[in-house]
């Protein structure tokens, strides 16, 4: 079975009722990469309905974690923002100054993602931390947390290996300048903890956002108040004294139980690596989308399993992956499933397909007469009138993605056509003859195209490779390129003649 419907077989054992939650820090822009996480949760989420289970998907933004650092697309004013949290501090303009738009840091970086996220089907509940902490939904959890903070730096040092700082306390305050750093817990007393910054002593309410947990405290106290169930997580959570060993503990010291895990690993760039907001090595959501239909941006995540490291490409292997998808999706897998001689091993193989289908599927989704690759050709010898018609004035997203790729620096050369508009000087006059009377009387599409050509050659005992190379040069002015076929089918018949000369 696929892999999120065996999640969701798992999640069964425990009880009818789950909450599949993911979540981010937008400290700057998201990537393709974060979408692998939600569509995860979102995957195990349509398994589970599927499987009859009561679900939701929620999606935690954690507002309330500070700015760190001043980042390479920030400007030096931010510098006296670090310590705050993000859903306080200015967005930052197109020159990375502090803006006056009246949205927060938060907001920028989590709107276009959001945008990203309507366009692939997920449609989670939101959950803004830094408004939850203000809500006082944090504040039993955060209570536990400081009544029993020496038992939580006891499982944070033996589960982790490190050892924590004297002054550490399961709760930062935010000081008198609205940031973190350089904040002293010097007591508790519920519901204040009280602190000192800079010789200056404060107290800060656990009912408001007055402070957050640290990290490996927060995430374990949201699976409580929230009722996570089931969260997807990037391996270095998942490592060995990482934060979801602790969180096992410290949740169970809340009195919940921990979520079922579900571990997976990152997306890298062809090429380039890991993804990375700070450094800028990214492909954002909405710019990979763009360039990808989001069924196909689905299914590279769904046909690969979680634990699987994924390499994203947007030259020749995504014209590999969507072939792959069409492909799956012409076949009519439930008659397939009807052969009583199937192996075992052809069986998994195709319900794992209809899985990974399923979970890439956006809405009824109405297939389109041209793949992607042939949609590719069209792009480059027609007009959008002409392929309109073809395809459905429906599909003008598609086409306009196409239209994006094509002009774009992901475009594969190889797929590269700019057919000629004058006869290529030069060329071996017995070799376009033959292929000007072949061309000229049969059938014109495809399939008979390339059946003429083949005729050509062989009745005039023409060698494959120099005449390829001919038409090639004739039509394209390039030795070599896309199949031909396909493409002189698209032209009209007169135009290609002219340019046999």
């Amino acid at each position: 079975m696929h892999w999120a419907d065996f999640a969701a077989l798992t999640l069964s054992k425990r009880g009818n009722k789950h909450i599949i939650a993911s979540g981010i820090t937008p400290s700057g822009e998201f990537h393709i990469g974060h979408l692998r996480e939600i569509l995860t949760g979102d995957m195990v989420m349509r398994a589970c309905r599927d499987a009859g289970l009561d679900v939701e998907s929620v999606f935690i933004v954690d507002s309330a974690d500070p700015l760190r650092k001043v980042y390479p697309f920030l400007s030096d004013e931010y510098e006296k923002y670090i310590g705050c949290p993000l859903a306080t501090i200015p967005a930052p303009d197109e020159n990375g100054n502090p803006s006056n738009d009246g949205r927060s840091y938060s907001q920028h970086f989590l709107e276009p993602f959001l945008a990203a996220l309507e366009q692939i089907d997920v449609k989670p509940r939101i959950i803004d931390n830094y408004e939850s902490y203000s809500n006082g939904e944090f504040a039993e959890k955060s209570r536990i947390a400081c009544e029993k903070a020496d038992e939580i730096r006891e499982i944070i040092e033996r589960v982790s290996g490190r050892e924590l700082a004297e002054d550490w306390f399961p709760f930062n305050p935010y000081g008198h300048n609205g940031s973190l750093d350089g904040v002293t817990v010097t007591g508790f007393e519920w519901p204040y903890v009280h602190w000192v910054q800079d010789g200056e002593p404060g107290k800060s309410d656990l009912n408001k956002a007055e402070g957050k947990l640290p990290w490996r405290i927060d995430w374990p106290a949201k699976w409580g108040w929230v009722g996570v169930t089931c969260e997807p997580f990037g391996k270095d959570h998942g490592a060995a004294g990482g934060s979801y060993s602790t969180g096992i503990e410290i949740s169970k010291l809340f009195g919940d139980t921990p979520p079922h895990p579900l571990m997976y690993e990152w997306i890298s760039l062809k090429g380039q690596g890991a993804m990375s907001s700070s450094t800028g090595n990214t492909i954002g959501p909405l710019e990979a989308l763009e360039l990808v239909p989001p069924e196909i941006l689905r299914y590279l995540i769904a046909s690969t399993k979680p634990k699987k490291a994924i390499t994203f490409d947007a030259g020749m292997s995504l014209v590999s992956l969507a072939d792959e998808y069409e492909r799956n999706a012409s076949r009519d897998i439930e008659t397939e499933l009807l052969d009583d001689e199937l192996t075992r091993r052809q069986r998994v193989a195709i319900e794992d397909a209809e899985g990974t289908l399923r979970m890439s599927r956006i809405g009824s989704e109405d297939r389109s007469p041209i793949n992607f690759r042939h949609l590719a050709m069209l792009a480059q010898v027609k007009d959008d009138d002409e392929i309109l018609q073809l395809i459905g004035n429906n599909s003008l997203d598609r086409l306009s993605r196409m239209r994006n790729w094509i002009n774009g620096p992901h475009f594969p050369e190889e797929l590269r056509i700019s057919v000629r508009n004058e006869v290529m000087p030069g060329l071996d006059n017995s070799i376009t003859s033959a292929l000007n009377e072949s061309l000229g009387s049969c059938e014109w599409d495809s399939k008979s195209i390339g059946e003429a050509i083949s005729l050509a050659f062989k009745s005039n005992e023409i060698n494959a490779k120099d005449g390829y190379r001919t038409l090639y040069l004739a039509i394209i002015g390039s030795e070599k390129g896309p199949r031909l076929a396909p493409i002189l089918a698209e032209l009209e018949r007169s135009d290609v003649l002219k340019l046999l000369g």
